[in-house]
């Protein structure tokens, strides 16, 4: 058997034997639900712990992956327009009742509480069967798992409690938020045991290694960097050596060619370094939650998708995201992120209402005089087709695609905004080397703004936009809020040259067009709020944060 369908396995094997194990808790206090491997008759052997690990690379990022990462990371972030879908969180009046809030939320304290119990009873119930190097495999897995939510957490609500022992919780009524310093700390904390436990290769296909606990811990240091008000220099220079080291010592290489990296067939390509794995049946094998849904709410409609999903037709990029590309037509990002009237797609197929299958011409749907339009950029990222373009592997609203976590993309981005000030022609170098994948022309010189545009395109739709924001607000709020601000998240027009294949096309806002275009963003609105449900049930979070203790171990 090789590596990859050995990974798939034990992931779809854990996650019918967790069954229950991250059931939808009432209140993220509470111990997460029981099931038969949190007993000590289950941690015996290699095996068994990479097992109850598994359910970290899908199960609990479920809730978040579904709809909140596009809500938050894009709609808050700028990246999308819309009439309806993620209304609140496009014109950031994001509530404490906004459904991608809740889940958000909830979903992160999911998966600190799996990767408590995975830490504890890995601790507790380990045999001695089990070699070192896989028990502190599976403690690191767990540890980068509970960094990774806490650095949502915490970038998105400001100061949160930081748990370590959901059991000891049931008992203890007086858990306080705990200082954003105190939560960065031990996010830190965390990746580093990561980077020190996980192998340099990975014990099975897709599963985390040093080079991804590094990759991570470089980025956690860059927006650390700046929590104090002014950039600290140190976190800036730990976070350029961690990200250099990936780059010289990790193997991982750009993909020649951007729209390969969202294809199902390119799963743990050459520039992954972390990822989510899906299993695509899961939910219709009674397992909801271990399958990638989100396809079903990006794509514009069920003739790309096969199934009665695809319900993304409301969604697309805004005018400031398409304002941001070098050019429509030559960066190779725009049409692999959002779909133009015309763009033809040839490895998805499109079966029309009482037609026949055919390769995806995106269509226009509207014409003013003789030229077509389409009054959204619809989302193509993450969205990969039907069944018969993906070895029949696609459900309705299951798909196995990776998520990213991260690629080498983000470390050359990160290691280039490290070192801008030191060194900016090494800066310049990577910059450059991701522009150049992108199809456009290098640049002679750079700036931050430049490395901040050169995020936004080159991660659109991958849920990260906003964390551009709350890392730039740490030290620059007056900036991040003007940049919000600004975004013009209206509607407009996408006119085709010529339908089929189109050489250019024109964005225009209609003279009658009174959509709003642009949302006022201050400190009064840029933090989450702490959703309703849980101040309600845990109102100690309204008392202000204390610093966390770190002798107590974690």
């Amino acid at each position: 058997m090789n590596t990859n369908m050995k990974i798939r396995n034990i992931i779809a094997g854990a996650v019918l034997l967790l069954g229950g194990l991250v059931g939808c808790s009432e209140d993220f206090l509470d111990r997460p639900p029981l099931a038969a491997i949190v007993d000590a008759n289950f941690y015996k052997t290699d095996d068994q712990i990479l097992a109850a690990s598994a359910p970290l690379y899908n199960l609990v990022w479920f809730a978040y992956n579904d709809k909140a990462s596009h809500g938050i990371g894009d709609a808050r972030g700028g990246i999308l327009t819309s009439g309806s879908y993620q209304l609140e969180n496009v014109r950031f009046n994001t509530t404490g009742e906004t459904p991608e809030n809740g889940a958000s939320w909830r979903a992160f304290y999911n998966v600190v509480a799996q990767s408590n119990s995975l830490i504890n009873n890995i601790n507790q119930f380990v045999g001695p069967n089990v070699t070192d190097r896989i028990k502190n495999h599976g403690i690191a897995e767990g540890r980068f798992m509970r960094g990774l939510a806490y650095s949502y957490l915490v970038q998105n609500w400001g100061p949160v409690p930081i748990i370590t022992n959901n059991t000891a919780l049931l008992q203890d009524t007086t858990i306080a938020r705990n200082t954003e310093e105190s939560v960065w700390q031990f996010i830190i904390k965390d990746f580093r045991y990561a980077a020190e436990n996980l192998p340099e290769n990975a014990v099975l296909n897709g599963r985390l290694t040093k080079w991804s606990a590094e990759g991570l811990l470089a980025k956690m240091y860059l927006t650390k960097a700046g929590v104090g008000g002014t950039r600290s220099q140190s976190d800036l220079d730990s976070a350029a050596y961690f990200a250099k080291r990936v780059i010289d010592n990790s193997g991982a290489e750009l993909m020649p060619e951007y729209e390969d990296l969202f294809k199902t067939q390119n799963n743990g390509n050459i520039e992954t370094l972390a990822a989510l794995q899906w299993v695509y049946n899961a939910a219709q094998a009674g397992q909801w939650g271990a399958q990638n849904s989100v396809q079903a709410f990006l794509a514009y409609g069920s003739e790309i998708t096969g199934f009665g999903d695809g319900w993304g037709g409301d969604i697309g990029a805004s005018k400031w995201m398409l304002d941001m590309y070098d050019d429509l037509v030559f960066d190779k990002r725009r049409k692999a992120s959002f779909m133009f009237p015309g763009d033809h797609y040839p490895y998805i197929t499109q079966v029309p209402a009482g037609g026949s299958a055919q390769q995806l011409r995106v269509p226009a749907n509207g014409i003013d005089g003789s030229r077509n339009f389409n009054t959204r950029a619809w989302v193509k990222k993450y969205v990969v087709g039907r069944p018969e373009d993906n070895d029949g592997k696609v459900v309705q609203q299951g798909t196995e695609i990776n998520t990213y976590i991260l690629r080498l993309a983000d470390v050359y981005l990160t290691y280039a905004e490290a070192i801008l000030d030191k060194n900016p022609a090494e800066a310049l170098k990577y910059v450059n080397l991701v522009r150049q994948r992108a199809g456009v022309n290098s640049l002679t010189s750079v700036t931050w703004q430049d490395v901040f545009e050169e995020r936004i395109k080159e991660f659109a739709m991958e849920g990260q936009a906003w964390y551009e924001f709350t890392k730039l607000e740490y030290y620059d709020p007056a900036k991040a809020y003007s940049i919000l601000s600004t975004q013009d998240r209206g509607t407009f027009r996408i006119y085709a040259d010529q339908i089929p294949d189109p050489t250019l096309w024109e964005i225009e806002i209609p003279a009658d067009d009174t959509t709003p275009r642009f949302f006022p963003v201050n400190e009064s609105n840029f933090k989450i709020p702490i959703p309703s449900s849980e101040l309600a049930r845990a109102p100690n979070l309204r008392k202000p944060a204390v610093p966390y203790d770190f002798s107590a171990g974690n």
